[in-house]
């Protein structure tokens, strides 16, 4: 997702211009706070520190008004029974994660774009704990950080594990996390079994296309969200994306290579624009083995895509289970 996302230009003077304001509006800072505790900090309750990779930071026990900047982060809130009061959107106007429930979702306040964070209207939020990565936010630390306690994982995707472990550690939610890594984990024994059993599953060769509005096919490879869901499966993959990295990409005279017995497919933007529609209509699609067999399903997404969590994960997880498990039984 983040390759396809459009990066405004920041203006470096204006970002440290609002964390100056934001910082002197709390007067003189006690020497050796800790990184990352900001204007809307602990004080007045409990706290814990959290390592991160920004450095450790100081947060309330339980925040109650969460900030998050990332879908990954997003997921990781709900599924442990946090509403934030802000998120961000992948693009301007568009709905949050549709996955999730709406209801949970509907008095959450947009915030600016993945990467392109509005700090105006965060800080009018006045949040308890913002959370976001590295790798979408470093050049706004400084100034998220002088608003609240702003905890960091290093980037997305295949590490959606360890940052979910972050974000509970984050929200005071530990002990809610281990019982949703015990359900996936029972989620996927079944999954797994409904494919066949562990024997059966490694035997499949199974492939996820997206075909992407002004871009190349992608053939995701092992380091992606859904690579790492093929992997927890114990299903095989073709020897061309079994491989590390983010993508195999393609243009629509090479979707011979998405061949697979097994293949996943979405679409990113129009469907005509982003080549699906001619590359699905083609002969070397029609001769791929997986659509000769009919196993080669159409899915959300929002949800395979955006959804790098364990609810989304769980969301996917079924998707698997009805299309190829319901065939293959």
């Amino acid at each position: 997702m983040s390759r396809i996302l459009t990066r405004r230009i920041t203006v470096a003077a204006a970002v440290t211009a609002l964390a100056v304001t934001l910082t002197s509006c709390g007067g003189d800072e006690p020497a050796g706070r800790d990184k990352g505790q900001g204007a809307g900090s602990a004080s007045g309750g409990a706290t814990h520190t959290v390592p991160t990779v920004m450095g450790d930071v100081k947060v309330k026990d339980a925040p109650q008004r969460v900030v998050v900047l990332d879908t990954d982060a997003l997921d990781s809130a709900v599924t442990l029974g946090v509403t934030p009061v802000g998120a961000t959107t992948v693009v301007d106007k568009a709905p949050f994660s549709t996955y999730l429930p709406a209801g949970r979702l509907k008095d959450v306040k947009p915030v600016g774009l993945i990467a392109q964070p509005n700090l105006e209207a965060i800080n009018a939020l006045k949040p308890d704990l913002i959370l976001s990565s590295k790798v979408r936010d470093e050049k706004n630390y400084q100034a998220l950080s002088a608003i609240a306690p702003t905890v960091f994982s290093d980037t997305t995707g295949p590490s959606w594990r360890k940052n979910f472990e972050l974000h509970a550690d984050a929200l005071g939610k530990k002990n809610e996390a281990k019982k949703v890594v015990s359900e996936y984990e029972e989620h996927v024994t079944r999954v797994t079994e409904a494919l066949g059993g562990p024997a059966k599953a490694k035997r499949l060769k199974v492939g996820f296309v997206r075909f992407v509005e002004g871009a190349d096919t992608r053939l995701y490879l092992n380091d992606t969200f859904v690579g790492s869901l093929f992997k927890d499966l114990q299903v095989g993959r073709p020897a061309n994306q079994d491989k590390d990295g983010f993508s195999l990409d393609v243009s629509p005279e090479q979707i011979d290579k998405a061949n697979a017995d097994v293949i996943f497919y979405s679409a990113y933007g129009d469907a005509k624009k982003s080549k699906e529609t001619d590359t699905t209509a083609g002969p070397l699609w029609k001769n791929l083995v997986a659509v000769k067999k009919g196993t080669a399903f159409k899915v959300d997404d929002n949800v395979w895509m955006l959804g790098i969590g364990y609810t989304g994960a769980g969301r996917i997880l079924d998707a698997v289970e009805k299309s190829y498990g319901s065939a293959a039984r």
